[in-house]
């Protein structure tokens, strides 16, 4: 078996690739193709179709987060891989079955790692304290690899790997790790995600002088990790999930449905209102450029369609017939799923006062916003001295004392960058870069994948 390293550099499109010169390379000496993504073009969605081989109809992974109907909740960001369904076609298994039990896997911060049939995994999991703190740490598989990394490499540092604070140093320590985990487990497969691209090309845009900077930096990181595992005799791919777009501004699609009299609040006793998606007739679950909307009454599907279609920044809405057509016909999708315009995005806000924000919406809480929200990227513009002010909160919690990270603002306008719909063309959707040219190939879908990197192992 031929020794395999996957890096998934989040972001990369064929457009980006004059200003990612080592990874350029790479293709250069083996073979550049491009790579068809599924909708909604986001990390879990394709992720879980890389792994699986299967489209999000079968592996269930509609978003990086849904509604779960009996809960009555939306639900993002969730980690078990038991998620994740077509469990005998993951790529662990099928390379089980293929090369014998000599097969091994290490996930080093894909998504779904938690409790996956792998070798090896590591994955962020804070520790939140009842204090009220956010405790950087990391979950591995199998446990003594937390120490060992840390004791390695330092805490994971999870405050740069999203928030305003998220950059270079997060990627930085997963290639670090990484190569730790390649060096002592040697893994037939080694599946590594750098998210760095992802944080100055959703604040800036894919255009921006930012951008480059961040495409430079990357570079630098995972070429460094491809170059090391080539001379030791790894295979190398890098690829990406999806291409990412220049944006304007948000879609308040919840406040459309709510003004419509679809869209349910519950009013808290401190005054803030929360979405009652229980007691919603429709209500959207944001997630980049694509919401599931989720309707309770069936008869009621053509009037919600109508009030989407009527919001200015909807470009598309897919009923359950269309969702067929583009394989997301999941019992866990919406209704209807709205496509934004390409130059837009959706947030989740559902509030129509601002004095009835809830008060997580100002803070980074990836678990209790109801839809995804990239403005957590920026501190927020009308808070004088804002480092000043982050410095005196983290004073109080060091001192034992409750207090709220609310530096977050609600400025959709902040935000020049996203994705989640279809490429416009191939230059801005991913790539997949190999360094084996004996499996030359000009294009791949998705659901390709797992079995493309599967025929590499098997060159050895």
């Amino acid at each position: 078996m031929q020794p395999l390293l996957v890096i998934d550099v989040v972001g990369l499109t064929p457009r980006l690739l004059p200003h990612t010169p080592r990874l350029a390379a790479l293709g250069t000496g083996g073979f550049k193709a491009a790579l068809g993504t599924v909708l909604p073009a986001v990390t879990c969605p394709a992720q879980a179709t890389i792994l699986t081989g299967r489209p999000p109809r079968d592996h269930g992974i509609v978003a990086n987060g849904w509604y779960v109907r009996d809960l009555a909740e939306v639900m993002f960001w969730k980690q078990s891989n038991r998620l994740v369904g077509c469990e005998q076609d993951k790529l662990w298994h099928v390379g089980r079955r293929r090369f014998g039990d000599g097969f091994s896997v290490a996930t080093m911060f894909w998504w779904f790692n938690m409790h996956a049939a792998v070798d090896a995994a590591v994955t962020p999991r804070p520790v939140y304290p009842a204090d009220g703190r956010k405790i950087p740490s990391i979950y591995t598989q199998p446990d003594a690899l937390k120490g060992d990394l840390q004791d390695a490499l330092g805490r994971f540092p999870l405050f740069d790997f999203w928030g305003p604070r998220a950059g270079i140093r997060s990627s930085e320590w997963i290639a670090a790790a990484t190569r730790r985990v390649m060096e002592r487990k040697r893994p037939t497969v080694t599946l590594c995600y750098l998210p760095h691209l992802d944080y100055d090309l959703q604040r800036f845009g894919p255009d921006s002088p930012e951008a480059v900077a961040a495409c430079r930096a990357v570079d630098r990181v995972a070429g460094e990790l491809a170059e090391w595992a080539a001379d030791a005799g790894h295979t190398v791919v890098v690829l990406s999930e999806y291409g990412i777009t220049a944006v304007r501004d948000g879609v308040h699609v919840n406040r459309a449905l709510r003004r419509a009299g679809l869209l349910a609040v519950q009013e808290v006793d401190l005054g803030w209102e929360l979405l009652d998606a229980g007691q919603s007739d429709a209500f959207a679950v944001a997630d980049h450029q694509v919401a599931h909307v989720y309707v309770r009454d069936p008869s009621r599907v053509g009037e919600v369609r109508a009030v989407l279609e009527a919001t200015e920044g909807v470009a598309e809405v897919l009923d359950r017939a269309t969702l067929a057509d583009v394989g997301l016909d999941h019992e866990r999708a919406g209704e209807l799923v709205a496509v934004a315009a390409a130059d837009r995005w959706f947030t989740y806000y559902h509030w129509l006062d601002d004095d009835r924000t809830p008060d997580f919406a100002r803070t980074v809480d990836i678990h209790r916003k109801p839809g995804y929200d990239p403005v957590e990227l920026f501190l927020d513009p009308t808070i004088p001295l804002p480092q000043l002010a982050i410095a005196w909160k983290l004073a109080k919690k060091a001192a034992g004392f409750r207090t709220l990270m609310d530096v977050i603002g609600t400025d959709a306008s902040l935000v020049r960058g996203s994705h989640g719909r279809l490429p416009a063309t191939p230059e801005d959707g991913p790539v997949f870069l190999c360094t084996d040219r004996s499996t030359t190939r000009g294009a791949l879908a998705m659901h390709e994948v797992r079995d493309a990197l599967l025929d590499l192992v098997a060159t050895g």
